[in-house]
């Protein structure tokens, strides 16, 4: 069987360590950015299902125990039962304990405290990685640059040296050299697309996060969700959602 004297298999076999070594970083890189999109996606569709589960199921429930329960799973792997629980843990603290400084507190303020942190904690779980995808999409097109400028200085060295000029004597090492850029962008779209995604999908999660301590703290404060001819004025539960007191 004949040889291809020319792709990628020639690019490698004739490439030196530094045109090796930007190859290996990009198949690193690549590999990096498709674990995080294919995690954080099944996590994404997870928290979709978690939050239907919140908006729907959870308020349907006879008492707030029967609610925990049809949410399911524990507090460190549904954000939305970490808010319930959160939210529950801060009105009983604050009742058993009001010698603490946060006594001073009235038990809205100290409910609203409590879900903001819980609702910055899920944030910050949802975003993680998501730098490695930045990270990749910015800097891969420039590695592959970098591997496609030195293969043709590797390339016309070769050419120079041999002292044969001709177009089939540059075109193969040249087009060769080429390959690494396009490599570059080959890692580099699939990161920038998935990152795009994902920050979108958080951020509709995250929304739903915001409702769903916007209607625990009516249930907590004044015992019925927003809306409901019991509930008092909403604006300070509007303070979870907007972060300000």
């Amino acid at each position: 069987m004949e040889t291809n004297p020319y792709g990628i298999a020639a690019l490698w076999a004739q490439g030196d360590f530094v045109t090796r070594s930007v190859a290996i970083l990009l198949l690193v890189m690549s590999i990096a950015s498709w674990c995080v999109i294919v995690l954080k996606a099944a996590r994404l569709v997870k928290l979709k299902r978690q939050a239907s589960a919140a908006s729907n199921d959870f308020w349907h429930q006879r008492d707030f125990a029967a609610g925990l329960a049809s949410l399911g799973e524990t507090r460190t792997s549904n954000p939305f039962r970490h808010l319930a629980e959160e939210g529950a843990d801060a009105v009983a603290h604050h009742a058993h304990n009001k010698n603490d400084l946060h006594g001073a507190l009235n038990v809205s303020d100290w409910v609203t405290s409590n879900l903001r942190r819980a609702i910055d904690d899920a944030q910050q779980a949802m975003q993680s990685g998501l730098s490695i995808l930045a990270s990749v999409g910015s800097t891969a097109p420039f590695v592959g640059l970098f591997g496609t400028v030195w293969g043709i200085y590797h390339a016309l060295v070769g050419i120079g040296v041999s002292g044969q000029a001709s177009i089939d004597k540059v075109a193969g090492p040249v087009g060769e050299a080429l390959i690494m850029t396009a490599f570059g962008l080959a890692v580099a779209i699939p990161a920038v697309l998935g990152y795009n995604a994902l920050v979108r999908g958080n951020k509709a999660v995250s929304m739903q996060l915001s409702r769903f301590a916007h209607d625990l703290h009516a249930y907590f404060v004044t015992g019925s969700r927003v809306g409901s001819s019991a509930a008092a004025s909403p604006a300070p539960a509007l303070n979870v959602v907007n972060g300000s007191k």
